[in-house]
């Protein structure tokens, strides 16, 4: 079954950076998509933020991180990555890798509070 663990999670000051890690079994990412979601505080649902291809030449941002968020992956170590550079508060939310954009199949998350 597929399993996702998130590491990387934490505090940040405004204008700081973070690296979120996800470790991925049970899931093939040579022949699917991969993404990262998020959820913030009293959110009801999800927030679509990146995706990256099934080649790894493909990524894709939601608009209110693109420019500030890289997604990369490591097939040798199934591990997927979202470093995330120029922080908001607004970006204060559970990060979630997941296997579709509307995180369906997710993991445990990690937070990451960004304090001003």
């Amino acid at each position: 079954q597929v399993q996702l663990v998130e590491s990387g999670g934490g505090v940040v000051q405004v204008g700081g950076s973070l690296r979120l890690s996800c470790t991925v079994s049970g899931f093939n990412l040579r022949a699917n998509w991969m993404f990262w979601v998020r959820q913030t505080p009293g959110a009801a649902y999800v927030e679509w933020i990146s995706g990256i291809s099934e080649d790894g030449e493909r990524t894709s941002y939601a608009r209110p991180v693109q420019g500030r968020f890289t997604m990369s992956r490591d097939i040798a170590t199934n591990t997927v990555y979202l470093q995330m550079t120029r922080l908001q508060t607004a970006d204060t939310a559970v990060y979630y890798c997941a296997t579709d954009r509307l995180g369906a199949t997710k993991g445990q998350g990690t937070q990451v509070t960004v304090s001003s």
